[in-house]
């Protein structure tokens, strides 16, 4: 039997940071010539980086492979304070994509530090997100990534001391919500942020996902291996559906799928994968898409960006496929154009060229 129908969740695909971090990192390219580079993958998913590379685009694992004066972006995963300040060296034109989100958690890490807390940090070890928190604070920071880990440091803490919890942005909402309880049974005075650190888009594609995992045969879920936030969904399908998998595009799709197909994508996959995907899957009876929610998140460039592009945008006539820049666009540094071009547009603008 083929497969029927295709449930579609929404929302799914680029959230407002990985919009915010592409088309950042086209403005780099459009404003520089190459090599450009990039301090680890500017987004987990391969196909981006590969549509970057193709552009010139270097991704490096060590700020000292960026040769002296050369423009560098640094990924929307956020990076280690000592990194940052040894980008910024030797004359480099420095752009930091970091998500806000993730400024947010290291910000609220070394308020706690300075207090005196001793921090769980929920998150996977060698993640770059989580390696860049936990070294705005090492001393104070203690990674947890399963409740036995909250039971081991508690025997290894005085008595009385003051702990707060932290997380992780990309983190699945069971996962993040077991370790929470147990922590907070623990240490009943937890400290832990009025706003939770999960990211609202990853715990949206997650409620959309579990909105269509039960009534599907099979779930698959579009990103890369090294996408956390994918690698949750992933964990979310598999307690509803008996089949789940995940692909990179459409050529990875098995050849024996049938009835009914539940799809949605991680935060960093491009929706012209979601787009392959369906024409691939065919489903007979059509694609019946459920919404959860609304998102309307927008996030502005960098602000190194806006300062580099208040001085270019005018003489440049950069316009990332929106209309040429007028003294607004001039002025607001580039963030006119950027609110009515999304990063799929930009994405397919740099193939063009």
């Amino acid at each position: 039997m083929p497969v029927e129908r295709v449930l579609l969740a929404s929302p799914r695909g680029f959230c407002a940071g990985v919009e915010k971090a592409i088309k950042a990192l086209a403005w780099m390219v459009r404003v520089f010539e190459p090599p450009v580079y990039c301090y680890h993958e500017i987004v987990h998913n391969r196909h981006v980086v590969d549509q970057f590379r193709a552009q010139g685009v270097v991704f490096v694992d060590d700020v000292d492979e960026v040769p002296p004066g050369a423009p560098l972006m640094l990924s929307a995963h956020g990076s280690a304070p000592e990194v940052v300040l040894a980008a910024r060296t030797q004359g480099r034109t420095v752009v930091d994509a970091v998500c806000p989100l993730v400024t947010k958690v290291h910000h609220e890490l070394k308020v706690r530090a300075r207090k005196g807390y001793t921090v769980l940090y929920v998150g996977h070890q060698g993640h770059e997100e989580a390696v860049g928190t936990m070294a705005v604070a090492p001393d104070a920071v203690h990674l947890v990534q399963s409740e036995p880990d909250v039971d081991a440091l508690a025997g290894r803490l005085a008595a009385g001391s003051a702990v707060a919890l932290l997380a992780q942005t990309t983190l699945s909402h069971d996962e993040w919500a077991g370790i929470m309880a147990r922590a907070r049974r623990q240490f009943p005075d937890l400290w832990m942020p009025n706003r939770s650190d999960l990211c609202f888009a990853t715990t949206n594609r997650q409620a959309a996902l579990k909105a269509i995992a039960g009534k599907a045969d099979a779930v698959v879920v579009i990103g890369s291996e090294n996408s956390s936030n994918t690698r949750a969904l992933e964990q979310v399908a598999r307690a509803s559906c008996p089949r789940v998998l995940r692909v990179n595009g459409a050529d990875e799709l098995p050849g024996d799928l049938e009835g009914t197909v539940g799809l949605t994508a991680g935060a960093s996959a491009p929706e012209a994968l979601v787009d392959e995907v369906l024409d691939r899957l065919a489903p007979r009876l059509g694609i019946e898409v459920v919404h959860v929610t609304d998102e309307d998140e927008y996030f502005p460039p960098p602000p190194e960006l806006r300062d580099l592009l208040r001085g270019l945008a005018g003489a440049l006539g950069l316009g990332l496929g929106a209309p040429a820049p007028g003294p607004a666009e001039v002025e607001s540094g580039g963030q006119v154009a950027d609110r009515l071009v999304s990063a799929a547009e930009v994405l397919a603008g740099l193939v063009r060229e």
